[in-house]
């Protein structure tokens, strides 16, 4: 099993990986590899891990310009795509349209010997993590409904398909997982554990969100207001500290406080602030177990003027204090 990327239409090859044995069998071990992409259109780096069944991928890319690279592969596959930053279209034949990922999105993917072309838009740097599934891994946690029928039944006729019509949020428990996940300092069968017990997660979270999901509120914003509540989310991501006000909130993204509390809510199935709590809660776990900051660092790292105050919303969060989370 082969896949190829290409500069351009077929012509000049800027990497192939080639499966390895541990994919495709049940052995235990597990392969890393890194690479250094630099070339004409593209400057960046790419890591993957291999084991039975399952390859993580993650792509950090500099993009100077808008950029279209070429896809040929062998391989039958359920990706798993986060879009982390960045805009990318993806065409084939294979799909009956266009596939598109905005910055902090997410979606399943099926395909069967893909052939294609991936158009990256030059606004911001490319992130993108993806992991890749045999079918028969994906399919036994494939829960029952029609949307997840018409999914299996594309697997089963080997027509590429993507899971859902529009993407969805990836929402903090994502992102701490997919962190989680690159940043593992376990070695050997240890880590093969951790990254296959992540994969699961990840997958039931995605699964879970696709489940839950009201079409009919979700789909009814436009685009530029859906746009707008983009924005303000990355803000509260990125915001984790300083005073924040729904109305000086709803003033940077161009909004009003009513459109933005009822249509963030519609959009990403929580408040306003309730985001911006799991988000720091989520943030203030993955320091905490790195270990690098007491409790006292991380609870200022996260906009607490009093630990203690923190200490009492970490364990409302999490049922325990920040104390049990340090390895």
């Amino acid at each position: 099993m082969k896949t190829r990327i290409y500069g351009s239409e077929l012509q000049e090859l800027v990497v192939e990986t080639v499966y390895p044995e541990c994919f495709r069998t049940d052995k235990s071990s597990f392969l890393e590899r890194n690479y250094n992409a630099k070339h004409l259109l593209i400057e960046g780096s790419y890591r993957e891990i291999f084991f039975e069944g399952i390859h993580i991928g993650y792509g950090d890319f500099k993009l100077p310009k808008t950029t279209s690279i070429y896809f040929d592969t062998d391989m039958e596959t359920i990706e798993m795509h986060f879009a982390l930053q960045g805009r990318a279209r993806t065409s084939s034949k294979v799909f009956q349209r266009e596939v598109d990922f905005n910055a902090n999105q997410h979606n399943l993917i099926y395909a069967n010997e893909f052939k294609g072309a991936i158009e990256w838009c030059a606004e911001k740097d490319m992130k993108v993590f993806e992991i890749n599934l045999w079918p028969s891994f994906f399919t036994k946690y494939l829960p029952e409904g029609d949307l997840f029928d018409l999914f299996r039944k594309s697997i089963e006729k080997k027509e590429g398909a993507v899971l859902s019509p529009h993407n969805y949020p990836i929402t903090p428990q994502m992102m701490t997982l997919i962190h989680q996940m690159l940043n593992c300092n376990r070695t050997g069968h240890f880590k093969r554990m951790f990254l296959e017990s992540h994969v699961i997660e990840l997958l039931m979270l995605q699964l879970e969100q696709i489940s839950n999901h009201n079409c009919e509120v979700f789909c009814a914003a436009n685009k530029q207001h859906e746009e707008k509540l983009y924005t303000a989310r990355e803000i509260l991501s990125q915001q984790l500290t300083g005073e924040l006000t729904l109305n000086s909130l709803a003033h940077q993204v161009g909004t009003n406080e009513f459109t933005l509390k009822k249509g963030f809510k519609e959009l990403f199935g929580t408040t306003v602030f309730g985001y911006w709590n799991e988000v720091k809660m989520q943030e203030a776990k993955t320091m905490l177990t790195e270990g690098k900051l007491n409790v006292a660092e991380v609870s200022a790292r996260v906009g607490y003027k009093n630990p203690q105050h923190f200490s009492a919303a970490f364990k409302r969060y999490y049922g325990y204090p920040p104390s049990e989370s340090r390895w």
